[in-house]
């Protein structure tokens, strides 16, 4: 096929360009980057020489080259690995497949403001792109494992690329950096120095799996007799390639479980906490896993894979060890090397295989209890990860029964004795000798749900309410769990028992006095409503809306509606304060009106419209809603 020049897809053109010309405090990233794919693509061939017996490919001696040279100022990183199509080509390098791709950019433009922007590199899959930092030119040639015709891609990144065809190209994939001047004044290295590149390979390479070798020249002295000193081409090998995750953690600084840390996750952020485990008996594996102290913004993407690398026996299986710890455990980074799983393990019996579930689930209780240690010993760091992981989290409420206690010992809420959050094991701890229940409220926001009249009554007597603001709190309480004994109670739900026996003294003369009023809103809001009754729970606002003990919330009815599914309107209880001068000049209003009540409905749907307003509702129909506002407004005028 001839050479073809191509565009880069419009968003990989302006991310290009940001990573040209934004201000970065450490262009260094870029070899990482690439060394780490060339990794990558190691261990993807070793991978597929053992599945595929038939594969034409070499595997005698895998290993990543660097070649510097001075004179020419350029520097290639190569691999003899898996290789690529020139579709593959195509595909991932001129295009960024990843989604979110605009906020990407504002994150590179924002930290390329502050200096921080290495932090980003690779965080998005655009390794490759960084070594436009250093470079004028990038040339890359490409041979895929199993095919006879290789490809060269070259850019000089101004938003084009040339595609060819290259008939003798070898195994593997060799990326030529055409060097930009050293620049002395932002202290950027002199990328075709041999102890710059050691140095770099040291501090950021070290543990990879595969050699990283490099030509050097040495000078041999002269003998004994004499002769000339002789210079020689020697190759050597600039990483240890030690396998972290078997070593014990007095073995290994916190630098090299940064490093390393660093290398899994494309991140530049220090990891919060590493968990080592070292498991024996039936089945051996080790693990070292890392709370991340920042998430990463497509945390929320749908097509992220999982943080976990599967070795078995050193030996790469997959990146993508989402059958190795559940979904909402998906920030953990790390590696694991089990002993006895066959080495041609597909992706597909992972999820069947037994003794995965049995790393599963020795896995899932370490990264929990990790957590919970961190709430109890390490409060700043805990607070941390909350900050970014909570939600995240509390999504094993939902989806892990089998560990449901655990994670709610190990997350903290919003709650209304304070601004920061509490344990359940701390809400406990302060209620009172008779409360045998939590209490909880979930909105849409802290704001809000602190503004609900439903807290009042609880607020006035000093109960503690649970402030649930996370969309998967509408999910987990829903199914009325317990903690410690306990029932979950939702105060926007049931009737309130807060009863005082000395103020209820007239009870019954009271609510005998509102029966009619009670009966004739009920029927007039019928289509809203399923029952209008006075409350124990306001004690400023004039009503609100009350669920069944049993029925859906406002809340969770939206969201099963935002993801496609039909949820018929729930009607709820509408609740009257008996003091509030609205509810006793209407029970006036309605007594002096004998039969003719019908100029009275206005006021009826305002105090409705006005429930749902308070606790942060949506109406079914503002302008109308605005309409009877507005004729109620002038009429009060006249």
């Amino acid at each position: 096929m001839s050479s073809q020049v191509h565009e880069f897809q419009a968003e990989a053109r302006q991310l290009l360009d940001l990573v040209v010309h934004s201000i970065y405090s450490n262009k260094d990233s870029f070899l990482r980057e690439l060394i780490s794919n060339s990794s990558d693509a190691l261990d993807k061939l070793r991978l597929e020489s053992l599945r595929d017996s038939e594969l034409e490919a070499d595997v005698a001696d895998l290993h990543i080259r660097l070649t510097a040279d001075a004179d020419a100022r350029t520097l290639t990183v190569a691999d003899n690995g898996i290789g690529m199509s020139r579709e593959d080509v195509i595909d991932l390098i001129g295009t960024v497949a990843k989604s979110g791709t605009a906020k990407m950019r504002q994150a590179l433009a924002e930290a390329g403001e502050g200096g921080a922007s290495e932090e980003l590199i690779g965080q998005f899959g655009i390794g490759f792109y960084s070594a436009f930092m250093v470079a004028d030119r990038v040339t890359m040639v490409t041979r895929k494992a199993g095919e006879t015709v290789g490809t060269r891609w070259e850019s000089t990144g101004d938003g084009t690329y040339t595609v060819d065809d290259v008939a003798d190209a070898p195994q593997g994939t060799a990326i030529t950096l055409s060097l930009k001047p050293t620049d002395t004044d932002n202290a950027v290295h002199d990328y075709t120095d041999p102890q710059v590149l050691r140095g770099l390979v040291k501090r950021y390479s070290d543990f990879i799996a595969w050699p990283i070798r490099m030509a050097e020249t040495v000078t041999v002295p002269a003998d004994e007799e004499g002769g000339e000193p002789t210079v020689e081409q020697t190759d050597a090998t600039l990483n240890s390639q030690k396998a972290l995750w078997a070593k014990s953690k007095d073995e290994v600084s916190a630098a090299e479980y940064a490093d390393f840390y660093r290398h899994l996750s494309h991140n530049w952020d220090e990891p919060l906490e590493t968990i080592s485990l070292h498991a024996e008996g039936t089945f051996e594996y080790q693990a070292l896993m890392f709370l991340p102290s920042q998430a990463p913004l497509d945390m929320f993407a749908r097509e992220r894979s999982g943080g976990l690398h599967l070795y078995v026996r050193r030996v790469f299986i997959t990146d993508d060890g989402a059958d190795l710890l559940p979904e909402y455990l998906r920030f953990v980074q790390g590696v694991v090397d089990a002993n006895d799983l066959s080495l041609n393990v597909s992706r597909e019996l992972l999820q069947q295989d037994r003794q995965i579930r049995a790393i599963r689930r020795r896995l899932v209780k370490k990264v929990i209890s990790t957590v919970q240690e961190l709430q109890d010993r390490r409060p700043e760091d805990y607070a941390t990860f909350w900050t970014h992981f909570g939600p995240v989290f509390k999504e094993g409420l939902v989806n892990d029964p089998d560990n449901f206690q655990a994670v709610l010992k190990a997350s903290v809420f919003g709650t209304t004795h304070g601004e920061e959050p509490t344990s359940l094991a701390d809400y406990v701890e302060r209620c009172p000798a008779d409360q045998q229940v939590i209490y909880y409220m979930t909105g849409e926001s802290r704001q809000q749900i602190e503004r609900s009249p439903h807290l009042e009554g609880f607020r006035a007597k000093g109960i503690e309410v649970l402030l649930l603001s996370d969309p998967v709190d509408e999910l987990w309480t829903s199914a009325m769990p317990e903690f410690d004994g306990r029932r979950f109670v939702s105060v926007a739900k049931g009737e309130a028992a807060l009863d005082d026996d000395a103020a209820e003294t007239d009870t019954a003369e009271r609510d005998a006095e509102f029966t009619e009023l009670l009966a004739w809103l009920t029927e007039v809001l019928a289509a809203d409503v399923m029952q209008t009754r006075l409350t124990k729970r306001l004690t400023d606002s004039a009503a609100c809306l009350v669920g069944d003990t049993f029925s859906m919330s406002p809340q969770l009815e939206k969201l099963y509606r935002a993801s496609g599914q039909q949820v018929p309107h729930m009607k709820r209880v509408l609740e009257l304060n008996p003091e509030h001068p609205l509810v006793t000049g209407l029970a006036k209003a309605y007594a002096d009106a004998g039969e003719e009540r019908s100029g009275l409905v206005p006021t009826a749907q305002l105090v409705y419209a006005m429930a749902v307003l308070a606790e942060g509702g949506e109406l079914a129909d503002p302008a109308e809603f605005a309409k009877l506002l507005s004729d109620t407004l002038v009429a009060g005028l006249q």
